[in-house]
Parts: C-alpha cells; sequence; structure tokens
C-alpha cells in the first residue's frame, strides 16, 4: 500500500514539473540590479483556525479561516489587519493516511502601505486542490502535502485588471510527541515544516520562486477533537515586479484544530491523520 503511495506522489509530481514546464510567459525588460538584493524583513502576525468537519463516511468538509496581521511604522509588530482568508474545499478520504480536498478561496486584501493614496481593500479568488500522504516513522508522523491554486489578484490602483497565475506547493512536514509515545490528547509536540511555493503564469517574468518558508511549531492535543499550537515562521521569495529583490518575513503563529463528528458513532471511521 505504501508503495502505491509513493508511486503516486511521484507522479503528481511529474505532472506538476511537466506542466509547470510547458506554461508560456511574456518576455518584459526588467531592470535587474547587479547582484540579488534582500529587503529588509517584516514582521507578521497570523491567528488561524483549521476546521475538518466530518460530513459522510468518506467526506468532510474543510473549514479555513485566517486573519493575517503586518507591520506597520506605527506599530512595529503586530501592526494592521493584512488579509482575511476564508478557504473552504469538500475533502475526500481515500485511506487512513490519504485524503484529497477541492475548493474555493475569498482573500480580502488590506492596503498595508500607509503612504498610498489608492484603494484600502480588494479581493482575491482562488480555487485549490490539495492532496496529503500522511506516514508514521516510529512515534512521530510524517506528512506530504501537495496543494496547487489557480488564483487571480488585483492591485490596489482603482480599475486594476485582475492576474490570473498558478501556484505550486510541496510541504514537508513531522509531528514528534514530546511527552507520550504517540499523538494522542494530553500530548505535546513540536512540529518542523518546509514549503516551497511557485508560481506560474504570462505575468511571472523570471520571479518563479514565490514563497520558502521554515517553521517550527509547538502544540497540544487537548482532545481528539482539539489541537492549539504556535510557531514561528521564517519566509523569503522574489519580489513579483522585479525577480533580483528578494522579500523576507517573520512570522508568529497561533493555531487552532477542531474536528467535530456528528455522525452516529457506528457510522464512524477509524481514527484518520487529516491535520495540515
Amino acid at each position: 500500500m505504501e508503495s502505491r503511495q509513493f508511486n503516486f506522489i511521484w507522479l503528481v509530481l511529474f505532472l506538476l514539473v511537466v506542466t509547470n514546464s510547458v506554461v508560456a510567459q511574456e518576455e518584459e525588460k526588467v531592470e535587474l540590479p547587479a547582484y540579488s538584493k534582500y529587503k529588509d524583513p517584516t514582521t507578521k502576525v497570523w491567528v488561524n483556525t483549521y476546521g475538518k468537519i466530518r460530513i459522510g463516511k468518506r467526506l468532510f468538509w474543510d473549514a479555513q479561516t485566517h486573519f493575517r496581521f503586518q507591520e506597520t511604522e506605527a506599530t512595529p509588530f503586530i501592526g494592521q489587519i493584512g488579509q482575511i482568508y476564508n478557504r473552504h474545499a469538500i475533502g475526500y478520504i481515500y485511506s487512513k493516511k490519504v485524503n484529497f480536498s477541492l475548493g474555493g478561496v475569498v482573500r480580502i486584501n488590506f492596503n498595508t502601505d500607509e503612504d498610498s493614496e489608492d484603494r484600502n481593500v480588494v479581493p482575491e479568488w482562488r480555487i485549490w486542490h490539495q492532496y496529503q500522504f500522511a506516514m508514521p516513522l516510529y512515534s512521530a508522523m510524517i506528512y506530504h502535502r501537495i496543494r496547487i491554486e489557480h488564483r487571480w489578484t488585483q492591485s490596489f490602483e482603482e480599475n486594476s485588471e485582475y492576474i490570473f497565475r498558478n501556484r505550486w506547493r510541496y510541504m514537508f512536514r513531522a509531528k514528534v510527541p514530546l511527552n507520550s509515545h504517540k499523538l494522542k490528547p494530553k500530548t505535546f509536540y513540536v512540529s518542523p515544516e518546509a514549503e516551497l511555493i511557485m508560481q506560474s503564469g504570462k505575468e511571472v517574468v523570471g520571479s518563479p520562486m514565490e514563497d520558502l518558508r521554515l517553521t517550527t511549531t509547538f502544540g497540544y492535543i487537548a482532545t481528539p477533537r482539539l489541537t492549539f499550537a504556535t510557531g514561528l515562521m521564517y519566509s523569503q521569495g522574489q519580489d513579483f515586479t522585479n525577480a533580483g529583490y528578494y522579500k523576507q518575513a517573520w512570522t508568529l503563529r497561533f493555531h487552532m484544530y477542531y474536528s467535530p463528528d456528528f455522525r452516529r458513532v457506528k457510522n464512524k471511521l477509524p481514527e484518520i491523520h487529516l491535520d495540515d
């Protein structure tokens, strides 16, 4: 069974590489710096909720809400609200260690530039699908997550047109129990994580690496249906308008994972590994 899962993972990765390689890009003249330059890092705070709500024997509702704050000159650390995410999908449980999701995202973007005279708020639309694989390793769990997003964005300038881009995301994550031999209620855990986010599209010229995220999270499993976690993330990626510049950020993240199941006991499947 696990060999079939590995074969499926490599097949999906191969298809992503082939698809990404054939995307045509428009050539634009951009004045690149003589050397790569890193912008000063910004600070952010994310407060996220992740819901996995069982709605059938094999189906679940993936309900996520994120509040993301970004520093300003007036408030250096937390700053002001930068984005509000509403990400939802219908998920399918293929097996105890494999699940898929398909859904949409409405992201509200707020203009954090205090000197800007453009609009303060613009919406962003996405369609996303995800493939997650979990593998036990001694007392820990290892997760591989492939997420593909099709996004429509626009700038804060008045009457700006929407830009279409694809995002290709791969995340590797581990969950290691600290005070128990397995991940169960009343257990503290540490979770190192690395995610690479690439982008493609006609408007993407020379800046395919959107983000590289490195995170360490500490969590507590309160009950089988409720987990709390917090962690620190460092990220860097190419500037969309000029590939020679790299943006950086330090982000403090707070998470709540909940997974209610209102079905009758006789209809429930054994425990599945859905956390992301």
